[in-house]
């Protein structure tokens, strides 16, 4: 299996985080854990199906997005594939698709219902792409034009999203909304808006991402770890690990798990 990521312009970083591909020549099942931000994706050849809790296999879209979510989904295909995905920080929900986050957490929805007949030609354009970059091109353009066409201006909550996804924050809502000069109602409402989750669970679900990109560190003990990535003690790690994951962090860390074929 091959995996790339391609960076964005500098004048779109603070929306996009990065572009990423992915191949593989034989069948694969997908663990989609918890994330705080959300994707676009382009299923170029083959199409995962969605495994259900109760096993059962459903139909999922060629074209689409993966809203913020704290559940685990499932995704298998049983031949060969290709994906380029977009990981957008959330607030790309509302400001590209004009509905708020909070609607499309812990969800996907097909880029034709988002946008109509404007998100069949998307779909075409990067289907019949020649190559990445000229994919990554295509989104660029399709970014900016539902910026200018939005006329939405960078609001406080943006900062405080790219700040906890980055710098993992986990100080309290009051100390939060204090820094961007909102009140504590005015900055939970803001931010269920643009990122989909409450700021607290928002925080967990980030504090989590930065325990699994210690996959190649697997040398690390479980107490190193939680101490590594702010957690209160280990129970405490190994209790929101399982939740976003649906496993045990041994199992994740172990390099015999389904879930890290990627990484590998």
């Amino acid at each position: 299996m091959q995996y790339e990521t391609i960076p964005p312009p500098p004048h779109l970083a603070h929306l996009i985080r990065f572009f990423w591909v992915m191949e593989g020549t034989v069948g694969y099942t997908h663990y989609n854990m918890a994330d705080a931000c959300v994707e676009l994706l382009f299923h170029l050849d083959g199409r995962f199906d969605e495994i259900e809790e109760d096993g059962k296999i459903s139909s999922s879209f060629t074209s689409g997005v993966h809203g913020a979510c704290h559940t685990l989904r499932r995704y298998t295909i049983d031949t060969g594939f290709r994906i380029f995905g977009v990981y957008f920080y959330p607030q790309a929900i509302p400001l590209l698709f004009s509905l708020s986050a909070a609607e499309l957490a812990n969800t996907t929805a097909e880029l034709s219902y988002l946008l109509k007949g404007a998100g069949r030609i998307l779909e075409e354009k990067v289907m019949l792409a020649k190559n990445n970059r000229e994919r990554c091109d295509i989104i660029c353009r399709f970014t900016e034009e539902r910026l200018s066409a939005g006329r939405i201006i960078e609001l406080p909550v943006f900062a405080a999203i790219r700040d906890i996804v980055h710098r993992r924050s986990s100080a309290s809502i009051q100390s939060l909304s204090k820094a961007y000069y909102l009140s504590e109602r005015q900055f939970e409402r803001q931010f269920k808006q643009y990122a989909g989750l409450s700021p607290k669970l928002y925080s967990r679900i980030v504090r989590f991402q930065s325990a699994t990109a210690f996959y190649h560190r697997r040398e690390m003990s479980l107490g190193s770890l939680a101490q590594e990535c702010g957690y209160y003690d280990q129970s405490h790690f190994i209790s929101d690990f399982k939740t976003f994951s649906g496993m045990h962090p041994k199992q994740y860390f172990s390099g015999r798990s389904e879930a890290t074929v990627w990484r590998d």
